[in-house]
């Protein structure tokens, strides 16, 4: 899938961003001070091989970033492309070998195999102390974790594993040959030390691993050079600036010009995230926020929700299956929603617990199950369509509330493809009870990984500038203020946000009863 500006002819030079996701990479060429850009896209599957388990084939990655990385040269034409710069999903965990090829599928932040090991470190009390030092709260999704399930479970396969490495690394060693990571990547793991920016060696002791199977940490801005094989087959110069950049979350920020103090990012796809820039390391006192880096002197503060546009789509496979207009019986979104758009806000009483895959912020508790709560009779299904909506609404509320008592939140800028439907935009809207601009590029993470390119390149001499050389004509000129809600809409969506975290507290002993009679 590839898509071009336009009318619009590619200008001298060029800056690749490439953004590998969840489910896909995305590689965008974008001219430097012109609108012209090319995005390539090319999708790979997300297998559970056992319950929880949720894993991906690293060399079909590979292949993928590679062929969109073709496609996006040869778009280029003659244009010169200053330099490749990389977002990558953060968590994700890989075991190679000595000459750096995958012994393990990459096992991704969705993956929940680590459940006991995460909860018995939040028995024993060094949760706390872990947070202290690396900032990423005790939960499956940590690389920390995943390793102490290797550890326990695998030992076999551990005495093989030379390296581990995340997505981001693994990305790196494909286009460079070099084994590294980076700030931002490495500040996700759980492993590092935010204070030394290196490796924590309490936490590699709890892993179950030594130092020097980690890869080595660099600065964000830091670059490396696009070997021979692969330049020659993508039609690049051999030895092109390969910048690390930085992890797909921070870069978000960067990307849609949520930088300013007190406005905070909303990114919202299969999972959701909200996310607001510092300037040094910064800890949530209760634990629930996660700290990561964008570069030396950048960090984000803020959550991500495991459960974001996925339990729409869940929904549309259980309550829209006769909308389906293709194969596989799950119904179009725009169908599915338009079941919900005649239900009252509140959904008549109707509250959904989002948690269908194991949730991090700001609970953190992978165990805790969804539950719709309030069922009545007279409730259609367009009522749990609503509901659904809500319940990601709020608990990404929850999220923007916590980030307030640290900095007064003035603003939203929310971006991902859910909000090209008026109901998302306007229930997230109430939820949040804050002003909302909804930001309309879909090449958030990777504009943010081309604007770091090029403030590490020295093309630009502050890091927000870089959006702008690659956005001349108006950095917000695809954005658009979310309608404010009604006054009794805001009532209700206040009331539900003041009540859930009494109702979370509630539910814990009922959550219980529910993993007794069955794991998913």
């Amino acid at each position: 899938m590839s898509a071009q500006t336009a009318g619009v002819h590619p200008p001298a030079e060029v800056i690749i961003g490439l953004d590998v996701g969840t489910t896909a990479a995305k590689v965008v060429a974008f001219g430097l001070g012109s609108p012209w850009r090319h995005t390539a896209i090319r999708e790979y599957p997300l297998v559970q091989p056992a319950p929880g388990w949720q894993v991906q084939d690293p060399q079909a990655i590979a292949a993928a970033v590679q062929g969109a990385l073709a496609e996006c040269v040869d778009a280029v034409g003659g244009s010169s492309v200053v330099a490749l710069s990389v977002s990558a999903a953060m968590h994700g965990l890989i075991g190679l070998d000595a000459k750096l090829r995958p012994l393990t599928p990459l096992v991704t932040w969705a993956d929940a195999r680590a459940r006991d090991e995460a909860r018995s470190l939040r028995e024993s009390g060094l949760a706390g102390a872990l947070y202290r030092t690396s900032g990423t709260p005790v939960h499956p999704m940590s690389p920390l974790t995943k390793l102490m399930w290797f550890s326990a479970h695998e030992p076999q396969l551990c005495a093989t594993v030379r390296y581990w490495v995340g997505l981001k690394d693994y990305v790196l060693v494909t286009l460079t040959g070099t084994l590294a990571t980076e700030l931002s990547s490495a500040s996700g793991t759980g492993m590092l030390d935010l204070q030394t920016r290196d490796w924590s060696p309490a936490a590699i002791d709890l892993a179950g691993i030594s130092a020097d199977q980690l890869p080595p940490v660099l600065p964000t801005t830091s670059a490396l050079g696009l070997m021979k094989t692969v330049a020659n087959r993508v039609g690049l110069p051999v030895g092109l600036p390969v910048v690390v950049g930085a992890a797909d979350g921070p870069l978000g920020n960067l990307g849609t010009n949520a930088m300013a103090p007190g406005v905070v990012g909303l990114s919202l796809g299969t999972s959701g995230a909200v996310r607001m820039v510092v300037p040094e390391p910064m800890l949530d006192p209760d634990g629930r926020l996660f700290c990561y880096a964008l570069t030396d002197e950048h960090w984000v503060i803020g959550g991500a929700v495991s459960n974001g546009g996925v339990v729409v789509r869940w929904a549309g496979g259980i309550f829209g299956r006769d909308l389906a207009g293709d194969a596989g019986g799950v119904a179009p979104d725009a169908a599915l929603l338009a079941l919900a758009e005649s239900v009252p806000p509140g959904s008549d009483g109707l509250l959904m617990l989002p948690y269908l895959l194991a949730e991090r912020a700001p609970l953190w508790d992978p165990d805790l199950t969804g539950a719709f709560l309030g069922i009545r009779h007279a409730h259609t299904r367009g009522h749990f369509v609503r509901a659904a909506v809500e319940g990601v609404a709020l608990q990404l509320s929850t999220i923007v509330d916590r980030l307030d008592r640290i900095e007064p939140v003035t603003s939203v800028r929310a971006t991902g493809g859910v909000f090209r439907s008026p109901l998302w935009r306007d229930i997230m809207a109430g939820a949040l009870g804050r002003p909302v601009c909804v930001t309309g590029g879909a090449e958030g993470s990777a504009l943010g990984a081309a604007a770091l390119g090029l403030y590490a390149l020295g093309r630009v001499s502050e890091l927000g500038d870089g959006v702008g050389v690659l956005e001349p004509d108006d950095a917000d000129a695809s954005s658009s203020a979310m309608p404010a809600a009604m006054p009794e809409h805001s009532e209700v969506y206040a009331r539900m946000r003041a009540a859930v975290p009494g109702l979370l507290a509630a539910y814990d002993d009922v959550a219980r009863l529910f993993r007794s009679m069955g794991e998913d």
